[in-house]
């Protein structure tokens, strides 16, 4: 058990799709759960999948009552989530920054569904059905992604609203 490195954009095994996990409550199944909360918490993640350190299996974890990346976001639930699915429950679309801890030191600007209803299994295999809205529903979307070889900054649709976090909180824009 113990923080692992997380791969940077670039790396393929990012961009591979995920294998369903088959077998819940395995050793395996634990380290791996218990790797990825620790390697969330040590870089101040709010989610991570585990394509993240080079695990090509269907698992996200994601949660937290405050993180400093995100200070204006609202608490999420501390969830592992396993095999999971999502239907978006809107047909509109809110634009919002998104970061990744594959794509340190940047932000973009993705247009996801606000409202989702996702589904799932916890460690133990017992199922998950929850609907969600907001930043709870924004993270979901995200980390699934991972699951099928999405990175965020394959979704942004403004590449003038994509740059280093620094720069974008100095305001400045691309008219100087």
């Amino acid at each position: 058990m113990g923080v692992r490195t997380v791969l940077r954009m670039g790396d393929p095994r990012l961009l591979r799709v995920s294998e369903p996990v088959t077998q819940y409550g395995t050793h395996e199944l634990r380290t791996l759960i218990e790797d990825l909360w620790d390697t969330m918490r040590a870089t101040d993640g709010v989610g991570i999948a585990a394509p993240h350190i080079g695990v090509a299996l269907r698992v996200v974890v994601f949660g937290f009552n405050a993180n400093p990346r995100y200070p204006d976001a609202p608490p999420v639930p501390e969830t592992v989530l396993i095999n999971p699915t999502f239907t978006a429950l809107t047909d509109e679309l809110e634009e919002d920054w998104e970061g990744c801890l594959s794509v340190p030191g940047l932000r973009g600007a993705v247009s996801r569904p606000g409202r989702i209803r996702y589904r799932g299994f916890d460690a133990g295999g017992a199922p998950i059905d929850r609907t969600v809205d907001g930043f709870h529903a924004r993270a979901v979307q995200h980390e699934v992604d991972h699951l099928d070889g999405i990175l965020y900054p394959m979704r942004i649709r403004d590449m003038r609203k994509f740059g280093f976090r620094d720069v974008l909180a100095a305001g400045i824009t691309p008219d100087g």
